[in-house]
């Protein structure tokens, strides 16, 4: 219980006092409105897939303008000791202040009195259990590692936007990255490029991602410096999302409706929300070739003997043979599809209960 309460305390102070990291080495970097890319990365607990994260970006040209944020939901040392090892550009550490591991035996951690999952709600209503009158859409009662990951999206949104002192004069891009991604050596480069682009060729595309899930089918000649404009899909365009104040600021006016649809998952939220709340649905500028990895899955059928690092070493491999066509001059659109608005095409559950609702709803008023 002590060991609970000091880390609210300490992870408090932190997210108050917000001290960067190798501030002095990059001091043009560290101020505000001087990283003109800020990349933050919602870390949970797996230490190697952010290990391969890290040594991705200390490879990139460029990193050292960038800010990196990196949004835990878990105090960890080992976690904590990976960023600390960061030297390649200014750092901060940011802290989900609601996690389970500061709550552990209450909301939104899991309270012994919240109703079982599948107990069916006459059954609930019967027990007196706490979150009787609330199962999601299929009639099942909420788990706190499934409302988490949503939970902690939300707020670092937020958080980043609006409460991180030295992004207060922000102009520029915010990448959105997972523990479990891999980026190119040229990201930064590519990303500044599809910048530049989108406010020259489309204005209207509020989203740039750096990539999709699909495998790179033959070499990089001739397609390096593509860039493709599509309707944004939360399936396809999750990964190494980056987006300006602008878009933030409509997402933000939508909180009521991410907060209440019935959907565990932040991406297919915010996939409704293109079609429910947003002004307009969103169009994606996305290059042909992926600057963004995903080693957190190796496949259906590999599960057991997979590793990480096994797929870091393919992606190196297929980074390194086509290396001739990285740090393209120019990046131009080559495709434009059709564009038309895009439900999800099904409604997960897992966020019916009022409480997840009305925590997700205060970020905004709180600190």
């Amino acid at each position: 219980e002590n060991g609970t309460l000091s880390y609210r305390s300490l992870v408090y102070r932190l997210n108050f006092d917000q001290p960067v990291r190798n501030a002095g080495r990059f001091p043009a970097r560290s101020a505000a409105a001087a990283a003109d890319v800020v990349l933050v990365v919602q870390v949970h607990d797996r230490a190697e897939h952010l290990r391969l994260l890290l040594e991705s970006l200390r490879r990139a040209a460029g990193v050292e303008n960038v800010l990196l944020v990196l949004s835990h939901d878990l105090w960890a040392e080992e976690l904590n000791r990976l960023a600390a090892r960061v030297d390649f550009c200014p750092v901060l550490q940011v802290f989900f202040p609601f996690s389970i591991q500061l709550y552990p035996r209450e909301f939104p951690g899991h309270d012994p009195r919240d109703c079982p999952r599948d107990v069916g709600k006459a059954a609930a209503l019967r027990l007196g259990c706490i979150n009787a009158e609330y199962p999601d859409s299929f009639g099942h009662y909420r788990e706190a590692r499934f409302s988490q990951t949503k939970h902690h999206w939300w707020w670092k949104l937020h958080f980043v936007w609006e409460r991180v002192r030295a992004l207060r004069e922000h102009t520029g891009p915010v990448l959105f990255l997972e523990e479990d991604h891999y980026l190119a050596p040229d990201f930064y480069h590519v990303l500044k490029k599809l910048w530049a682009l989108r406010e020259r060729e489309c204005p209207e595309c509020q989203i740039i991602s750096l990539g999709t899930y699909s495998p790179v089918r033959g070499g990089f000649a001739g397609r390096a410096d593509k860039v493709e404009m599509k309707t944004w899909k939360s399936t396809e365009h999750n990964m190494g999302m980056a987006f300006g104040r602008d878009t933030y600021q409509k997402l933000i006016e939508c909180t009521d409706a991410f907060c209440t649809y019935d959907d565990y998952n932040w991406d297919w939220t915010l996939q409704h929300l293109t079609v429910s709340c947003l002004p307009k649905f969103w169009k994606v500028l996305v290059p042909e070739i992926p600057r963004i990895f995903h080693t957190g899955d190796c496949g259906m059928h590999h599960k057991k003997s997979c590793r990480p690092s096994t797929q870091s070493a393919k992606i190196d491999s297929l980074l390194n043979s086509n290396q001739q066509y990285l740090f393209p001059e120019t990046m131009s659109v080559s495709k434009r599809y059709s564009m038309a608005p895009l439900s999800p095409h099904v409604k997960n559950g897992g966020w019916g209960d009022i409480r997840d609702h009305e925590l997700c709803k205060s970020y905004r008023r709180l600190q």
